[in-house]
C-alpha cells in the first residue's frame, strides 16, 4: 500500500491507497490556525506533526492495515510555509501560512531595490507577501536572532519529511515562494540569492518530488507505528499533488481545486507565466503548472461560523448548504460577493482587500448569502482564467477536486460562470491520492506519470455549462470587476487608517 499525506489548512488527512488506487482508509485531525493581528495567519508546524502521528496511529489500526504493508510515504503540504528549523529539527516558532501577508512592506523594498522587472525575469513569478521568501525578509526585519538560529528553513511537506526520517529537502514543486529559484534551470540563482540576503546554508538541496529523501527514522517509527526503513518521498505543493490526483499530466489539462483555498492549475510543457498568475513546476518532471489562486473557498465556513453565532441553533452541514443554494436562482437575486476575506491572490493580489455583499435588499435570506458565496468564488475562479487565456493557455476542461467538488450546485455554478465544462472525479479528495501516487513512483510501483494515473485515476462524470444563465453571470461578472475596481482605493485608504 501506499501512503499519502495532505498538511491542509484546516487539517491534515492521511489516506492508504493499494497500487491501483482504491482507497484502503482515511482519516484526518484538524489543528487551529491563529489571526493575532490583521493580515497574520499561522500555525505550529508541532501541530501538524502531531496530527500525522495521531492520524498516521488511526490508519494502522483499521483491520487488515499493517505497517510492513506500506511501500512508500508521500507528503502534499500547504503552500508557502516558512519554517525555522534549529539544529535539531525543532521549529523555533509558528509559521505564517500561504493566507499571511504580514510582508508587504518587505515586498515593495525589494522591488525597489532590485527592480521588479530582475525578479520577474528569473522566477517569472511577481513577488508578494504570501511567498515563503518575504517572510524570511520579514523575520529578518522583525526578529532578526530567529533567523540567526535557523539551520534549515522548510516547507510545511518538508518538515514532515524532516520528522520522519531526519533529512532537510526543499522539493522542486515549491522552489518559486523563493523568488531567486529560476523557473526554467529549477534551481537557485546564487546571484540573485545574495541580493535578498538569504545565507545558502539555510536552503536545503532541491530534489524532485518523487525521489526518496530518506527513511523513517526509530524515534519517528515509535511515534508514529510506522516500520523503520520506510521509504518517505519529498512530496511537493498541495495544489499540485492534487493536480497529479485527478490525472492532469499533459499539457492542456487542468485542475480545478475548492476547498480552504480556491484555484485552478493549467498543465504545461514549457515554463510559461504572467505577472498576475502564478507559475511552479509540476510534481511531474518536465511539466509546470500555470496556477490561479484565490481565498474565496472559505467563505461557506466562514457563513457557518456566522450563522452559528447568530444563535440559529446548529449551524448548516455542507449538504445543507448545497441545497439552500440550489434553492436559489442563478445570479442569487442581484446579490454579489467579493469573497476577499484574507485579501486575495492572483490576479489581483491585493492584501489590503475585503470582502463585499453587494445587492442587499429585504429578499435576502442566509440561503442567498450562501448561493452568493459560492458565485463568489466561480467568479474569482473565471478572473483567473481569463488571465491565463490572455496569456496563451487554453483549456478545455476542468478536473473539479477538493471539497467543493462535493457539492452539486456549486459545480454546476462554475460550469455556467466559466463556460467550461467541470469533470468531476470519482473521490474528490484527490491531493492525498497524488502524495501517495508520489511516493509508487518514487519506489517504483509506477513507471512513470502517465502510468500512475492509468492505474489510479477513474472515469468521474462531466457537469456542462447550462446556457440559460449565460446573461445573468455574463452581469453578474461584470459586477464583479467593476465592484473591485471602483473600491480598491477606499479598501487601500481603510487599511492605511
Amino acid at each position: 500500500m501506499l501512503l499519502g499525506l495532505d498538511v491542509g489548512t484546516s487539517s491534515l488527512k492521511a489516506a492508504l491507497y493499494a497500487p491501483d488506487g482504491r482507497l484502503v482508509a482515511r482519516v484526518a485531525q484538524g489543528y487551529a490556525t491563529h489571526t493575532p493581528q490583521r493580515g497574520w495567519a499561522e500555525q505550529h508546524p508541532e501541530d501538524w506533526w502531531q496530527a500525522a502521528c495521531t492520524c498516521i496511529r488511526a490508519l494502522l489500526a483499521q483491520p487488515g492495515v499493517r505497517a510492513q504493508d506500506i511501500a512508500g510515504i508521500g507528503i502534499a503540504g500547504q503552500s508557502w510555509a516558512a519554517v525555522l528549523v534549529d539544529e535539531d529539527g525543532h521549529a523555533l516558532c509558528p509559521t505564517p501560512l500561504w493566507m499571511d501577508t504580514r510582508a508587504q512592506a518587505q515586498c515593495g523594498q525589494a522591488n525597489r531595490a532590485l527592480g521588479q522587472q530582475r525578479i520577474y525575469q528569473t522566477g517569472m513569478n511577481a513577488l508578494h507577501p504570501s511567498y515563503t521568501l518575504p517572510k524570511l525578509l520579514w523575520y529578518r526585519a522583525h526578529h532578526p536572532q530567529l533567523l540567526k538560529k535557523t539551520h534549515r528553513v522548510l516547507q510545511s511537506n518538508g518538515y514532515l519529511v524532516s520528522r520522519l526520517t531526519g533529512q532537510y529537502t526543499q522539493d522542486v514543486s515549491q522552489g518559486y515562494g523563493f523568488a531567486f529559484f529560476d523557473m526554467r534551470t529549477l534551481r537557485w540563482d546564487e546571484e540573485l540569492r545574495s541580493a535578498f540576503g538569504i545565507p545558502a546554508h539555510v536552503l536545503p538541496d532541491i530534489v524532485p518530488c518523487h525521489q526518496v529523501a530518506g527513511h523513517v527514522t526509530r524515534q519517528a517509527a515509535a511515534a508514529t507505528g510506522l516500520l523503520a526503513g520506510t521509504p518517505v518521498v519529498a512530496g511537493g505543493l498541495d495544489a499540485a499533488c492534487g493536480t497529479l490526483g485527478a490525472g492532469v499530466v499533459d499539457a492542456g489539462q487542468t485542475q480545478e481545486q475548492g476547498g480552504q483555498a480556491g484555484g485552478m492549475s493549467i498543465c504545461l510543457d514549457k515554463p510559461m507565466g504572467d505577472p498576475r498568475l502564478i507559475i511552479s513546476p509540476h510534481v511531474v518532471p518536465g511539466r509546470w503548472l500555470l496556477q490561479g489562486g484565490t481565498v474565496g473557498g472559505g467563505v461557506l465556513r466562514w457563513l457557518q461560523q456566522v450563522f452559528a453565532l447568530q444563535g440559529t441553533g446548529t449551524p448548516p452541514d455542507f449538504d445543507q448548504m448545497n441545497d439552500l443554494a440550489a434553492s436559489i436562482p442563478a445570479g442569487s437575486d442581484g446579490l454579489v460577493l467579493l469573497p476577499y476575506l484574507a485579501g486575495e491572490r492572483s490576479p489581483i493580489w491585493d492584501a489590503q482587500a475585503v470582502g463585499v455583499f453587494y445587492g442587499l435588499d429585504y429578499r435576502t435570506t442566509g440561503a442567498h448569502m450562501i448561493r452568493a458565496a459560492m458565485e463568489g468564488a466561480a467568479l474569482a475562479l473565471r478572473h483567473n482564467l481569463h488571465v491565463a487565456q490572455q496569456a496563451g493557455a487554453q483549456v478545455m476542461a476542468l478536473h473539479a477536486v477538493g471539497g467543493a467538488a462535493r457539492s452539486p450546485a456549486w459545480v454546476q455554478i462554475k460550469a455556467d460562470i466559466t463556460g467550461i465544462p467541470m469533470h468531476v472525479m470519482p473521490d474528490v479528495d484527490h491531493t492525498a491520492q497524488g502524495a501517495a501516487m508520489l511516493a509508487g513512483l518514487g519506489t517504483g510501483v509506477y513507471r512513470d506519470a502517465q502510468h500512475a494515473v492509468q492505474a489510479c485515476v477513474g472515469e468521474g462524470h462531466t457537469v456542462y455549462p447550462n446556457t440559460n444563465n449565460r446573461a445573468v453571470y455574463e452581469r453578474a461578472y461584470r459586477i464583479y470587476r467593476a465592484l473591485y475596481e471602483n473600491l480598491r482605493s477606499t479598501m487601500q485608504a481603510s487599511a492605511a487608517t
